[in-house]
């Protein structure tokens, strides 16, 4: 049975995919975190000299964005792609001007308002779920500022990476929250066209982070896409 490689978005750790790898047993998964270097090469670069030789990817959010470029680097390796809740494009200059202060902010001790205040609540279809939200702090808490400051350096500057999809021709997923305001619909719209051979799924009542909003059907579109 094919490794399935998962990496988890910005800030987050395995507990970020739920249950999913109950559901997925006895699939042999690797959970690989984007935190080695300041760039997305340098994080990409990392997790493949751990891979397996070939296996099945999936990267939400940071995660999708670091799996593309694992696909720029080693495509021949990459046999099935699932992309949730993410952006193939460089970053924007509205969000790139918000990373300065964030990154001062969290390496003097203010990680926590910048998680509670500026990001985690955007990320939900539903803000009061308090139990979510929790989690994403800790798991924020867990890896600390050093990572934030890593993590915000690579989105910073990530190159587009729409032509590497383009050429991606195995099976893949394209998967997002109906309500996921950081990675709205049209970036999926745009991935699901340069893949055309994807599965383009929208899990409803879910935002940023549907394996812990909305479970089971972004556990069922992730097994019907390893099925395929």
């Amino acid at each position: 049975m094919m490794p399935l490689v998962l990496i988890p978005g910005m800030m987050c750790d395995a507990r970020m995919w739920g249950d999913l790898p109950e559901a997925l047993a006895p699939r042999p998964l690797v959970h690989a975190l984007p935190v080695t270097g300041e760039t997305t090469a340098a994080m990409a670069a990392a997790i493949l000299a751990d891979a397996p030789p070939c296996f099945a990817l999936a990267g939400l959010s940071m995660g999708g964005i670091v799996a593309m470029e694992m696909l720029e680097q080693a495509p021949d390796r990459i046999a099935r792609l699932a992309l949730l809740d993410t952006n193939p494009l460089a970053e924007s200059p509205e969000v790139r001007a918000r990373r300065a202060g964030q990154i001062d902010r969290a390496l003097s001790g203010g990680l926590d308002g910048v998680m509670t205040q500026e990001l985690k609540p955007n990320y939900l279809a539903d803000p009061s779920d308090t139990a979510t939200l929790e989690l994403c702090l800790d798991m924020a808490r867990a890896l600390g500022p050093e990572v934030f400051r890593a993590q915000s350096l690579a989105l910073r500057d990530r190159p587009d990476r729409t032509r590497t999809l383009a050429r991606f021709t195995g099976p893949a997923l394209v998967l997002m929250g109906a309500q996921d305001r950081p990675c709205p619909r049209d970036r999926h719209d745009l991935m699901h066209a340069l893949m055309p051979q994807s599965r383009l799924v929208i899990v409803p009542d879910a935002g940023h982070l549907p394996p812990l909003e909305n479970p089971l059907p972004t556990m069922e579109a992730l097994k019907d896409w390893l099925a395929r």
